[in-house]
């Protein structure tokens, strides 16, 4: 078993069209396991640390406005190849060119309300969970279902 994690996180109109429920069961019906999980209203610096590589884009100020308007649920996943695995499990950025099935692809439009984050890298991950996480906040433990979903 991988002990790689990664950060998703359900927008704001995620959790205002109450999907946290369907979003979460997802990521457990794979197998993958919960370590952390917060419902938080981000502040403008978390923001715009966490997109900065966005802050240059014409997008930026609605995608800032946007992240703003209501909660967000933060969650760490782990498990082998998480982080490649999410972004399949969320489906493209844009939801029209996301698969049935997937999370975008099953309730999202337009891609300025995407329902969901995931980070795109190990790299990212490790960068965003240690934004929006304290290092006592992510847990670790043994889930009891591992030997029927790892070798």
């Amino acid at each position: 078993m991988s002990d790689e994690r990664t950060f998703i996180a359900i927008k704001p109109d995620g959790v205002q069209r109450g999907l946290v429920n369907k979003i979460l069961g997802r990521f457990e019906d794979r197998g993958y396991k919960l370590v952390a999980i917060k419902l938080v209203q981000p502040t403008e610096s978390l923001l715009k640390e966490h997109y900065s590589d966005l802050t240059s884009k014409p997008f930026f100020p609605s995608l800032l406005s946007y992240m703003l308007s209501g909660p967000v649920l933060a969650t760490v996943w782990e498990g082998k190849d998480v982080v490649k695995q999410g972004r399949a499990i969320l489906g493209a950025t844009n939801p029209l060119a996301s698969a049935p099935g997937t999370i975008r692809g099953d309730f999202a439009i337009d891609m300025g309300r995407n329902v969901c984050h995931g980070s795109d890298s190990v790299e990212s991950a490790n960068k965003e969970i240690a934004l929006w996480f304290k290092p006592e906040e992510v847990m670790s433990y043994k889930l009891n279902q591992f030997g029927w979903i790892y070798e």
